[in-house]
């Protein structure tokens, strides 16, 4: 059996490329090919940066890999574009943004990388498709398993769902241990700002 996994980051790759190679399905061992694509990752150097450590690792665990090195800005952008009101003001018009929520812009960037892992699978005849997404505790967990539901439904092939947080301090360890670079951000320009803000407080 095939599994297509989609990689955000080497660092969240961890546990759940550990524990996906203990599973058996009907008697066989999964056969797991990373897949990348994560235009959501700002700035373009942060963006490399987490490719080629997503690189060096899957060397090092001799993961397949297909990598779509699409820095698709553009599409993230329209895909999770917030709307805009436009007060009326003694001056005249402002054009002025409205209040994005963090759950729904997440949302919209997770449909839009899951979408193209999903079709990857189906397209290359994969049995199942999963996420690393999965694995971090800052992450919309339940959104990200609906998305995925919804998506096997669409494509007609397996999604291949665990609770990898469980396994968060485990992970941790293990990519320390490969002296892997972690980030202190999801990766888009919003959580980067929230991190920094944050830090304010």
């Amino acid at each position: 059996m095939r599994l297509l996994l989609h990689v955000c980051c080497a660092g969240c790759a961890c546990y759940p490329l550990k524990k996906l190679r203990e599973v058996r399905v009907e008697g066989k061992d999964l056969e797991i090919t990373g897949f990348w694509y994560n235009p959501n990752i700002h700035p373009y150097s942060e963006y490399q940066n987490r490719m080629m450590t997503m690189g060096y690792f899957s060397q090092k665990e001799k993961l397949p890999m297909i990598w779509k090195d699409e820095y698709a800005l553009e599409e993230w952008l329209e895909a999770t574009r917030g709307k805009f009101d436009l007060p009326v003001h003694s001056a005249g018009q402002e054009r002025t943004p409205v209040s994005w929520k963090k759950e729904k812009r997440c949302e919209k960037c997770y449909d839009l990388r899951l979408e193209k892992l999903a079709k990857e699978a189906k397209e290359r005849g994969y049995d199942y498709f999963s996420t690393t997404l999965l694995y971090s505790k800052f992450q919309e967990h339940e959104i990200i398993k609906k998305i995925c539901e919804k998506l096997r439904n669409k494509y007609n092939i397996n999604f291949y769902y665990a609770n990898f947080r469980v396994g968060w301090k485990e992970g941790i360890e293990i990519s320390q241990k490969m002296d892997l670079y972690r980030q202190h951000y999801c990766g888009c320009i919003f959580s980067e700002k929230e991190k920094i803000n944050a830090k304010r407080i």
